[in-house]
C-alpha cells in the first residue's frame, strides 16, 4: 500500500484533484484542513506546519496498512516533506501566489517529485 501526497499552494487544486484521484484508485483519504480543524489547530508558524506534517503522517500510517492512502496538504517545506516521507509526491504547480502570504514566503519548491502538474483543466 502506497502514501500518496499531493501539495501545493493554497487554491492549486489539490482537493479537487484528490477528491478525484481517491474515488479512482480506491484509496483512503486525508485533508489537512479536516485534520486541523478535528485537532483545533490552526498554527501556521513553522513549528505549527511540522507538527501538522507529524500529525498527518501518524494518520496516513495508520491507514496506510490496509489502504493505498491520498493526502493533500500544502506540505510547504523541504523539511515537512521529508517528516511527512511519501511514497509518490504530486505537485500542484498551478499558481505561483497564494492569498496567504504567510505561505507564499514560507513555500519551497520540493525538490524531489514524482508528478508536477503546471495547469488546471
Amino acid at each position: 500500500m502506497k502514501i500518496i501526497l499531493i501539495m501545493g499552494l493554497p487554491g492549486s487544486g489539490k482537493t479537487t484533484l484528490a477528491s478525484k484521484l481517491t474515488r479512482l484508485i480506491n484509496a483512503k483519504w486525508i485533508n489537512a484542513d479536516k485534520v486541523r480543524e478535528e485537532a483545533n489547530d490552526w498554527d501556521f508558524s513553522p513549528q505549527g506546519r511540522i507538527r501538522q506534517s507529524e500529525r498527518m503522517l501518524k494518520l496516513a500510517l495508520d491507514l496506510k496498512k490496509n489502504n493505498n492512502v491520498v493526502v493533500d496538504f500544502v506540505c510547504p517545506t523541504n523539511k515537512t516533506r521529508e517528516i511527512f516521507n511519501p511514497d509518490f509526491i504530486i505537485w500542484m504547480d498551478t499558481i505561483k501566489k497564494s492569498k496567504y502570504d504567510d505561505t507564499n514566503k514560507l513555500f519551497e519548491n520540493p525538490k524531489n517529485y514524482d508528478v508536477r502538474i503546471k495547469e488546471k483543466n
